[in-house]
């Protein structure tokens, strides 16, 4: 199918994709974005595996990824009083390609020509015999021969396709705030981290940029997505009266304008389509941390718009995508699963257990055994039926 006119909901990752693989199979993305501008900062996300990686080298950017690549190395566990303790390398974190989310979003943003429209959201979707009418919060309503939800794991697009159904999102037992801080630590291309019960804090620098990172054990909280004060509460209460560096991060995690604070969680449905609205990425299977979900984000963008290209209708390319999709995601999802235990073990013995480990890892072939087991899970997909646009 070509000269399609597609609605996309999200301008992160995952939305900016599809737009590029759109464009190049002739159809006629839209863009939709509820932030005025593209997302600055955000943590360092990764790509590992032959296919992650060949998706990017067939849509034109693997060389500006590779050129804006954290470069970083082994993050030193320490103690509350500074002292080493072990390390946790740098395979089991930073993948064969590293990249800060902003950077990214913006190199995808500049390869995917097509119409956004930012500081605006969907309201309602009507599916007609024509297509999919849409209103928007700000903008004229329109109608779309087909709508993509890329709008991340607090989907508005799943909303009102699926409903508001708890049981769509799993928490995985932890949250996590990320944001900016000056560079007065003598870091250069590494990191810190400090664990203490239930909490852990990292501090990471590029050598140009230094963020830090509060990850704390939780369970299901209740809050405002849009409230940033409310969110940064729930960081402070998790973390107040803790030593090491906690009370400066504290300090400056309310100076910082790229403050970003999400749950782990995962998205499970039963389908990823209805009618002539389907989803992708964190909307429709967020895979929560160490489940490689930019890089399924981009592939999954890159089989949806193959799968429309070759159907004579939408229902068979949807179709294909899930059946093509959903193998992967399984396996990135259980990839991920426990994460909670290893960033933010609940005991002390949990942590001194996982240092442990840490620090032995060096005298064991670990290194490679983790660089194996990630590649593996980000490999499962065969992206070799699809020619070129």
């Amino acid at each position: 199918m070509r000269n399609l006119t597609i609605l996309i909901s999200g301008a992160g990752i995952a939305g900016p994709a599809l737009a590029h693989w759109l464009t190049r199979h002739g159809n006629h993305p839209t863009v939709i974005e509820r932030a005025p501008t593209l997302r600055p900062g955000g943590q360092a996300v990764d790509f590992r595996g032959a296919p992650q990686l060949e998706v990017l080298s067939r849509m034109g950017i693997l060389d500006a990824v590779r050129q804006a690549q954290t470069h970083m190395g082994d993050i030193t566990i320490v103690n509350e009083r500074g002292k080493r303790l072990s390390s946790l390398p740098s395979e089991a974190f930073s993948g064969e390609v590293e990249i800060f989310r902003g950077t990214l979003n913006r190199i995808l943003h500049a390869a995917a020509p097509a119409e956004y429209l930012f500081n605006d959201t969907i309201t309602d979707l009507t599916e007609t015999g024509q297509g999919v009418h849409v209103t928007f919060e700000r903008s004229t309503p329109r109608t779309f021969d087909l709508v993509v939800g890329a709008d991340g794991i607090r989907s508005k697009v799943r909303e009102l396709t699926f409903g508001n159904v708890p049981d769509q999102i799993h928490h995985l037992g932890m949250y996590g705030a990320i944001f900016s801080i000056p560079s007065t630590y003598d870091l250069d291309h590494q990191g810190v981290m400090y664990s203490t019960p239930g909490r852990c804090a990292t501090i990471a620098s590029t050598g140009t940029h230094t963020r830090a990172a509060l990850d704390f054990a939780s369970p299901r909280l209740t809050y405002d997505p849009r409230d940033r004060p409310q969110q940064q509460a729930l960081v402070e209460e998790a973390f107040k009266g803790l030593g090491w560096e906690i009370p400066h991060l504290l300090s400056q995690m309310r100076k910082a304008d790229d403050f970003y604070f999400a749950p782990a969680a995962q998205v499970v449905l039963p389908k990823y389509s209805s009618g002539r609205v389907t989803l992708l990425g964190d909307a429709g299977y967020a895979a929560g941390p160490g489940g490689m979900g930019t890089g399924l984000a981009l592939i999954g963008a890159y089989v949806l718009a193959a799968e429309l290209s070759k159907a004579d209708n939408h229902e068979t390319a949807f179709s294909q995508y899930e059946s093509r999709m959903r193998p992967y995601v399984t396996t990135c999802q259980h990839q991920a699963q426990g994460a909670d235990a290893y960033l933010v073990p609940r005991k002390k013995s949990q942590i001194w257990r996982r240092n442990q480990m840490m620090r032995l890892l060096p005298y064991m072939p670990g290194k490679s055994l983790i660089k194996r087991m990630t590649e593996r899970a980000a490999s499962a997909i065969d992206l070799r039926p699809y020619a070129s646009p």
